[in-house]
């Protein structure tokens, strides 16, 4: 089969295509699938990257997202037969420790991601517990499923299971052109709050608007964002923040909330050491809440608004399997909109 994969850390020309990299067998409890997409997250570029402490298993291929066809069943799986249309949630758990069976897969002690913790989705085929998968309705392309999974999943769990959204509450997202943030807008929107979007061009802000956004804002716009979110809400700031974006940013998240409000993060783009002045958190009664990726249900959850119309995948450009180096470079170059897809 086909797969992109890399033997050591650096830039994109480090990806490799192979045609011959041997098909997986599923084990008990899992399937295969003959994947039709698979989209890019900015993960894939930390790992091909890489960092102090990672571990990874060489040849490594990336890519967390994908959906497609299932074309073998392995032994014990029941609900699934092959030619079934599927996603795939990409949080890997083990299924048994405590948090597992609460429910809350995304804080296994075993947790991992597909295309970080183990071998990605940037191939033809791959094999996945049955446990983590849902069905694709018709009208849901695998390109739709594929783009949403990861981002979706991560900024519902963050903005609503962790960050307990309520109708009528103001929300701050820090860059408009992100997937999890163009998931984000949308979400905050769905959960009846009014949104405010930083973001980088006014082509972006276009976009951010197109999505829900109410109030847009240029990231350098004149005497700093986050004075500009001040004034904009009567010197009260924003309920909720949702940065991502980490050491280039921080303090203009806790600058912009207002006394009581919550930052919420799951990333950090710019960097991950911050800063604080911890007089804006105890002076102001704030709160910093993380999270990463999310349970099974949330997933199920997510996907099914998506499928249903109440949200929709962003996708901002597509290639081809072969061309992954190159749509990598076009994430590190940041001018897309929503998610960069590679369709097999």
């Amino acid at each position: 089969m086909r797969a992109i994969l890399f033997h050591e850390h650096g830039p994109a020309d480090t990806l490799q295509l192979v045609t011959d990299f041997p098909i997986p067998e599923p084990g008990p409890g899992e399937v295969r699938i003959n994947v039709k997409a698979a989209a890019l997250n900015y993960m894939d570029i930390w790992v091909r990257n890489g960092w102090p402490g990672i571990r990874l298993t060489y040849p490594h291929i990336p890519g967390a997202d994908a959906a497609g066809i299932i074309d073998a069943v392995g032994e014990g799986v029941t609900g699934w037969s092959a030619g079934d249309r599927v996603g795939i949630d990409p949080t890997l758990s083990c299924g048994e420790c405590a948090f597992c069976r609460s429910g809350w897969q995304n804080r296994c002690v075993r947790f991992g991601i597909l295309g970080e913790h183990a071998p990605g989705t940037y191939r033809d085929y791959l094999t996945i517990p049955a446990r983590n998968l849902i069905g694709l309705p018709e009208h849901v392309s695998f390109a739709e499923s594929a783009a949403a999974s990861l981002v979706f999943v991560t900024a519902w769990h963050s903005l609503i299971t962790r960050g307990g959204l309520r109708p009528g509450e103001t929300v701050l997202v820090v860059g408009a052109g992100g997937g999890v943030n163009s998931a984000s807008i949308q979400i905050a929107k769905l959960a009846g709050c009014t949104v405010y979007v930083v973001g980088s061009t006014e082509d972006k802000l276009a976009q951010a608007r197109e999505l829900g956004a109410d109030v847009t804002i240029l990231r350098d716009t004149e005497g700093g964002w986050s004075r500009a979110v001040y004034q904009l809400t009567a010197k009260r700031g924003v309920d909720a923040v949702v940065d991502n974006v980490g050491e280039a940013t921080y303090t203009h998240s806790l600058r912009a909330l207002a006394r009581g409000g919550r930052l919420l993060t799951v990333g950090n783009t710019s960097g991950a050491q911050v800063a604080l002045d911890n007089r804006l958190l105890f002076g102001k009664h704030l709160s910093i809440i993380g999270s990463t990726m999310g349970p099974h249900q949330d997933y199920v959850t997510v996907m099914n608004l998506l499928f249903k119309g109440r949200l929709r995948a962003v996708i901002g450009a597509r290639y081809p399997l072969e061309a992954a180096a190159d749509a990598q470079r076009a994430m590190e170059n940041g001018q897309h909109f929503g998610k960069i897809v590679l369709e097999l």
